[in-house]
């Protein structure tokens, strides 16, 4: 379902990317089973990070590796940003919907970056590739968004449905009626592959908690 593209090799050889395809997932508000678990996790992260500052953050080997890419861009990782809400600042993990939930606890839990896309709206193969600068595409606001060369992102046959700098799109966005799924999780340079598996493997966890019925069709590490 996704390639890198020769520019990606060509490139961006020590980055990564994985992809997790669900189907048959349901996507309520809310489900108590994902409210506990979200609740533990809130509590690990306090327990976790609770004593470290942004710097002592940063300096984390995962963090470090998305600041490293950020910084080219004059960017702070938003998903640090996003721990620090929780684990610093005692906030809660809000979320649209169930699915986006646990994307974003999965995201939290491990410090990588991940799209979620319905694929209802998608229109495969899809494609990883380094931005040559002036691609766009409509950013999940609706507004649109021109890539800097350098940017990572995915595509499909239609369009571009996230990049590392600006996040996901409008298009593709998952819906309180998304029944297939597909999760794709960014890895610059110093992010192993490895790790990405390990982090979709904890997102497919966390989404069988609200639809045990949930039926992979891929899980793939490039």
């Amino acid at each position: 379902m996704i390639t890198l593209s020769e520019g990606w090799k060509a490139k961006m050889s020590q980055a990564c990317v994985g992809l997790l395809h669900l189907v048959e997932v349901s996507n309520a508000r809310s489900h108590p089973a994902l409210t506990a678990a979200r609740e533990e996790l809130e509590g690990e992260l306090k327990e976790r990070f609770g004593s470290l500052d942004r710097k002592s953050l940063r300096e984390l080997p995962v963090f470090s590796a998305y600041d490293s890419f950020y910084r080219d861009f004059k960017k702070t990782y938003h998903v640090q940003l996003q721990l620090e809400s929780v684990a610093l600042q005692g906030k809660s993990i809000n979320s649209p919907s169930a699915l986006v939930e646990c994307m974003f606890m999965a995201e939290l839990k491990t410090g990588l970056l991940t799209a979620g896309h319905d694929c209802a709206s998608v229109v495969p193969p899809l494609e990883a590739n380094v931005a040559a600068g002036g691609e766009s595409y409509q950013r999940m606001d609706g507004s649109s968004q021109q890539l800097k060369e350098g940017d990572l992102f995915i595509s499909d046959q239609s369009g571009i449905l996230s990049s590392v700098i600006y996040g996901p799109d409008q298009r593709t966005r998952i819906t309180g009626n998304t029944r297939e799924v597909i999760f794709t999780t960014y890895g610059p340079p110093g992010i192993s592959g490895d790790l990405i598996e390990e982090e979709l493997i904890l997102l497919e966890g966390y989404i069988k908690l609200i639809a045990p019925a949930a039926i992979r069709r891929e899980l793939i590490v490039l």
